[in-house]
């Protein structure tokens, strides 16, 4: 009675502005919900990005807490731990994002180059606000995070522990050494740095001498074959 050839079924074969709806494939749709995740997480940095994560903002709630776990520290290396938390966090929100991407996509370079784009977008942003500051520095650590991560994600598990072991290591080292250095420009003490830090750099070199040394030196070198190539005969 109400049938017409242009309003004859709304399934998914029907045309909806020139575009059938049974069209898109499967392996995009699935695409499409990978990508979800990316999405929200960038909304999620937009949100760090807001005044309410500004430095003097995370200053008043986290230096408090620092205080109170670490009550043997000086202000000047709780102020430097703060510092540190911040740019450690920029890493690792864009390490996030950049595996998010990874899952969504093939590849690596669509990945990085989202993240690159993401925080460059960001930093521009915020030099637009009153309670943020852009920097080009954040987008250059924003980026190294996502590729370190891109770069575990493409490692299989061995690599992948060894790496994180590595990077671990040089957190504790350097890091530990910067703490150092800025707790003799304060005349703090540093208590437990004097330990940990040359343990970190003890460590690295020896993991640095164990990766050169050759593999074929561990169940020793095979003897060399005649010039014939036969054995005893």
């Amino acid at each position: 009675m109400f049938s017409s050839p242009g309003l004859s079924t709304f399934g998914t074969e029907a045309p909806w502005n020139g575009v059938s709806l049974g069209a898109v494939s499967p392996s995009m749709r699935g695409r499409v919900l990978r990508a979800l995740p990316a999405l929200g997480w960038t909304m999620m940095i937009g949100w760090f990005s807001s005044a309410q994560w500004s430095a003097e903002a995370t200053h008043s709630r986290l230096v408090p807490l620092l205080t109170a776990l670490l009550p043997w520290l000086s202000p000047e290396t709780i102020g430097t731990l703060h510092w540190l938390v911040r740019k450690g966090g920029h890493a690792a929100e864009y390490g996030v994002l950049a595996a998010l991407w990874a899952f969504a996509l093939e590849g690596w370079r669509w990945p990085l180059g989202l993240c690159v784009f993401t925080a460059f977008a960001d930093e521009l942003r915020q030099a637009t606000t009153v309670a943020r500051q852009g920097s080009v520095a954040d987008v250059v650590l924003d980026t190294a995070g996502a590729a370190v991560l891109l770069a575990l994600v493409r490692a299989s598990a061995g690599s992948f522990l060894s790496v994180l072991a590595d990077a671990l290591l040089w957190l504790a080292a350097a890091g530990g050494t910067l703490l150092l250095g800025v707790n003799l420009a304060a005349d703090a003490r540093s208590g437990w740095l004097w330990l940990s830090v040359p343990a970190a750099w003890c460590a690295i070199i020896v993991r640095a001498r164990a990766t050169r040394r050759p593999s074929s030196s561990v169940g020793g070198e095979r003897p060399p074959l005649p010039p014939d190539g036969h054995g005893c005969r």
